[in-house]
């Protein structure tokens, strides 16, 4: 066996059967893996928090699930949970990203909105190579939690909308807003419009609405209509 493989068994926290390639975890990823903060594991009660934002498919389990308590007055986040189906470097970025969030009071979201997934990855004492993609999760799910924050208080001006279409310009809901409503069940215009507002001050969107409802309901759920 090669010197390298030798060393390898010795220090890797991972090593695979197929290439050989092996990943070592620092102690605070394997901390933060193994005792997450954070977590949430049953769903919330009403009115427990301010707004939930969710990414990833259901349909193949990889999602993660965000919660934040707002203070409506500073703007803080004075409480944030999380759930996730994840690996290790998944759910340790998550844990530490709720730890950075909730520090000295809580950030306010306009600060918190600028982490950084490099951060994170500098809080953890860094990420196996293969792995780095996972510290993007935390961000992702959070920017979708607190556009849905800005969205049940009337913010719409303030909603993240870079890189995706923009469909109702009312209130900058996007393509990617109607694919979530979606996967999270939508069935209808009339359902989107009861989570999302979509097309009731601008019904000249509906069209386009209707159109993307066919569109993500065949692509995922196989119903044509």
């Amino acid at each position: 066996m090669p010197k390298k493989r030798k060393k390898d068994l010795k220090i890797a926290d991972v090593i695979s059967e197929l290439t050989g390639e092996s990943w070592l975890y620092s102690s605070i990823v394997k901390d933060h893996f193994f005792n997450p903060r954070n977590l949430l594991l049953k769903n919330p009660k009403s009115g427990e928090f301010d707004a939930e934002g969710q990414i990833g498919a259901p349909q193949c389990g990889d999602v993660m699930r965000m919660w934040i308590k707002v203070d409506p007055k500073t703007e803080r986040v004075k409480k944030l949970n999380w759930r996730t189906f994840g690996c290790a470097s998944a759910i340790a970025t998550t844990s530490i990203f709720s730890v950075m969030i909730a520090e000295k009071g809580g950030m306010k979201i306009d600060d918190a909105l600028k982490i950084r997934p490099q951060e994170i990855m500098q809080r953890l004492g860094g990420l196996p190579a293969r792995k780095v993609h996972c510290s993007v999760l935390a961000d992702k799910a959070f920017q979708a939690t607190v556009n849905n924050y800005f969205r049940k208080t009337g913010q719409y001006s303030r909603i993240i909308t870079e890189g995706k279409k923009v469909i109702d310009p009312t209130i900058n809901l996007t393509e990617k807003d109607i694919e979530a409503a979606v996967l999270e069940g939508a069935k209808s215009v009339n359902d989107l419009q009861k989570r999302l507002k979509v097309g009731i001050g601008n019904p000249e969107v509906i069209p386009e609405i209707e159109q993307l409802l066919r569109f993500y309901r065949e692509k995922y759920y196989g119903i044509k209509s």
